[in-house]
């Protein structure tokens, strides 16, 4: 006999094979889901790098990438995994007539569940950002290449230097212009060390194939970087990435990546004191700027209180 009210319901606990095949069915079409995701050849192409940039052309580039894919990839799992448990308690604890469903109190294997997989997600990926961060942060002693830039309201000055340090002297330099769009010259093949300071305020070298953008800073600090070889040649757009002052979307500069001796040929004939333009000519690269262009500043004297209007009478 069963006391009235005690809610005791004997078949409650039962499920039926069709529902155990439907949830089993749907866990496996998931689990493929995921595992074809998780072993494509490349996931970031087929989703348009996830909003990363593509077609890095450094190592650490390619493993700032990955870092990056893995991540989204890590994040959508979870949140599919999230979303699911929604949609199902929703579906399956709905309210079915006038009686109230089933009321739990507690599920062990649930909070134990989501208590722990956060924390092995966020130690996985704190894992593999810092070794990506210390890959990327490494420097060496002896790099093949050092050059020294030079920032300024608004524009780049680039000095090929002969040692790694402020103490170091400058070989050659190339200075930009509002008429002519500054060149940096680099090689493939190569580790190349990147020594940044400011003449006035915070500015930011960025090259996009690069896939990260180093500040700049004024006084005696010297942001330093290095990049262990450049792997395809062409031209790529250089920006400054902080905004630093009226002419600041203006202040671009180009990345031009030759061969290495092709790179040997123009800084020798840098050293001979021609100019920029002359030793790119020499060694068959466009003497100019070809993925960017000078801006029309239209600084004259009519951008600022021109003499002939009088004070307060306004534009």
């Amino acid at each position: 006999m069963v006391a009235r009210g005690s809610g005791i319901q004997p078949t409650a606990g039962k499920r039926s094979p069709r529902r155990a095949a439907v949830r089993l069915a749907g866990l496996g079409v998931g689990g493929t889901a995921l595992l074809i995701l998780l072993t494509g050849c490349d996931v970031g192409a087929t989703f348009s790098g996830f909003g990363w940039p593509q077609g890095g052309i450094t190592p650490q580039s390619h493993r700032m990438y990955d870092l990056w894919i893995g991540s989204v990839i890590a994040a959508l799992a979870v949140g599919v995994f999230v979303w699911g448990l929604i949609f199902w308690c929703v579906i399956r604890y709905r309210k079915r007539g006038d009686e109230l469903p089933v009321q739990t109190r507690f599920n062990m294997p649930m909070e134990f569940l989501y208590t722990i997989a956060p924390i092995l997600v966020v130690a996985v990926l704190f894992y593999y950002t810092a070794i990506v961060q210390t890959d990327v942060d490494k420097v060496t002693k002896n790099p093949d290449v050092t050059v020294e830039v030079v920032a300024f309201k608004w524009n780049w000055q680039f000095n090929y230097r002969d040692g790694i340090g402020p103490d170091a002297h400058t070989v050659a330099s190339t200075l930009g212009t509002t008429e002519v769009i500054p060149i940096l010259v680099l090689p493939t093949g190569r580790s190349i060390r990147i020594e940044e300071t400011s003449k006035d305020v915070i500015h930011s070298f960025w090259v996009p194939e690069l896939l990260f953008k180093r500040d700049v800073f004024p006084g005696k600090v010297r942001n330093v970087f290095e990049v262990s070889k450049l792997e395809s040649e062409g031209a790529y757009v250089g920006r400054c990435a902080e905004l630093c002052g009226t002419y600041h979307s203006m202040m671009n500069f180009e990345l031009r990546v030759v061969s290495p001796d092709k790179y040997d040929r123009f800084l020798a004939a840098k050293k001979t004191g021609k100019s920029t333009q002359d030793a790119l000519s020499e060694i068959g690269e466009a003497p100019l700027a070809v993925k960017t262009k000078p801006f029309q500043t239209k600084r004259d004297a009519n951008n600022f209180n021109p003499s002939s209007a009088n004070a307060g009478a306004g534009s």
